[in-house]
């Protein structure tokens, strides 16, 4: 049930070891989209996870109970790719993710970047995005694509 508070918690850099942490937050993250998909192989989900994870640029999200998600936010060019935005269940619905992503926003408005990012069709995540500005670029069978141009 979402309260009136936001939970307390912080970010800091993550390190090699946290990878087998965000790969089992990862598969109980995205099990219910990827098996409405008729994607999901439990071994699969954690793998793709420990092929790209990319330390230098993830930051690992903490409450006073521990490892609680993480986020990367990777250069790629011209723009940055948001990926790996995982939150604990239990801490979704509370406005974390929301703060977490205003604070990466603001980074990149800054840096005048914009921002991409691919999720499921059917995600419940995609209105999160659509909230803070994101907009559709493209899609497929199985992604959609969104887009945020920096604002001023």
């Amino acid at each position: 049930m979402p309260t009136n508070t936001l939970p307390h918690w912080t970010l800091r850099p993550a390190l090699p070891e946290d990878v087998e942490a965000v790969a089992e937050l990862r598969a109980v993250v995205m099990r219910p989209d990827l098996e409405r998909l008729g994607r999901y192989d439990e071994h699969r989900v954690r793998q793709r996870l420990r092929d790209a994870y990319l330390p230098a640029h993830t930051w690992v999200l903490e409450t006073p109970d521990g490892f609680a998600g993480c986020v990367t936010l990777r250069p790629a060019g011209d723009c940055w790719w948001l990926e790996n935005f995982l939150l604990s269940p239990g801490l979704q619905g509370h406005g974390v993710g929301s703060a977490v992503l205003r604070g990466l926003l603001d980074r990149a408005d800054a840096e005048r970047m914009p921002v991409r990012l691919n999720v499921l069709r059917g995600s419940a995540a995609r209105r999160l995005y659509e909230r803070h500005g994101f907009a559709l670029e493209r899609e497929d069978r199985v992604d959609v694509f969104l887009v945020r141009e920096p604002t001023t």
